[in-house]
C-alpha cells in the first residue's frame, strides 16, 4: 500500500490521543497534534502563540474581525490583508499544513483533531477514524490521569467535548459527531484502546 494518512477525532478522556501514540509506535510513523500549530507558525511567520489562542478560542480569541462559520475554503490571505491575523486565516494555514503532510506521499502519518478528516476528505489513502465513550467511561480515565474528582472530571470532559463540536462546526459547517464525516467510529468503552489499535490496522490493510 503506498502511503497513508489516518486522521483520529476523539472525545475527551475517550483514550484516543493513547490510540493515537499507540498506533504510531506500532506502525512507526509519526503523529502530530500541536506540532501542526508550530508547523503553521513557521510557514506563515506568524507567532506561534497566536495559533494556539485561536485554537483554544474559536470566534472569541485574538482577533475582533467579523468573519463567516464555517467558511472553510483553503484561500491564504497574505500579509497586509485585514484577514491576515483572522482566525479562518489561522486555520486555514494548519489547513495546508496538513494538505501538505497527505500530499508529500513520503512518510505515512496520523492526525490528531484540527478537523484534519474534513481536510482530507477527498483525499486517496486517508483513513478517518472517531474515537467516543459514554460519559461514566470518559470520568473514569480522566481521573485516573489527572487526579480529578468526578464532578471536575465531568465539567471537564463537557466543556472540552462542546468546544471540539463548536470548533468543527465553526471551520467546516458539519458536525463533530456525524458518523458519515468518518470511515470508522470506535466506542472505547465496548473496545479497549489495545484491541482499538489493531482494529485499525486491519482496517488500513483492508484500504
Amino acid at each position: 500500500m503506498d502511503n497513508y494518512v489516518i486522521t483520529i477525532a476523539r472525545g475527551l478522556g475517550s483514550g484516543g490521543s493513547h490510540i493515537a501514540k499507540a498506533l504510531s509506535k506500532k506502525l512507526n510513523i509519526p503523529w502530530y497534534d500541536t506540532d501542526i500549530l508550530r508547523m503553521a507558525s513557521d510557514l506563515s511567520g506568524i507567532n506561534e502563540q497566536y495559533f494556539f489562542e485561536a485554537n483554544e478560542k474559536i470566534d472569541k480569541g485574538i482577533i475582533t474581525i467579523a468573519s463567516s462559520k464555517g467558511a472553510y475554503t483553503g484561500k491564504i490571505y497574505d500579509e497586509g490583508d485585514k484577514m491576515f491575523l483572522s482566525n479562518e486565516n489561522l486555520f486555514n494555514y494548519q489547513a495546508k499544513v496538513i494538505r501538505s503532510l497527505a500530499l508529500n506521499g513520503q512518510e505515512s502519518c496520523i492526525i490528531i483533531g484540527k478537523a484534519a478528516n474534513y481536510i482530507l476528505r477527498n483525499f486517496p489513502n486517508v483513513l478517518k477514524i472517531n474515537v467516543q465513550a459514554p460519559m461514566e467511561y470518559c470520568i473514569g480515565n480522566v481521573m485516573r490521569r489527572t487526579s480529578k474528582k468526578p464532578n471536575e472530571a465531568e465539567k471537564i470532559i463537557t466543556k472540552t467535548n462542546k468546544y471540539r463540536s463548536n470548533y468543527y462546526k465553526y471551520y467546516t459547517g458539519g458536525r463533530w459527531l456525524d458518523p458519515r464525516e468518518y470511515d470508522l467510529s470506535i466506542n472505547t468503552a465496548a473496545i479497549n484502546e489495545e484491541m482499538a489499535v489493531e482494529l485499525i490496522i486491519h482496517t488500513l490493510g483492508k484500504m
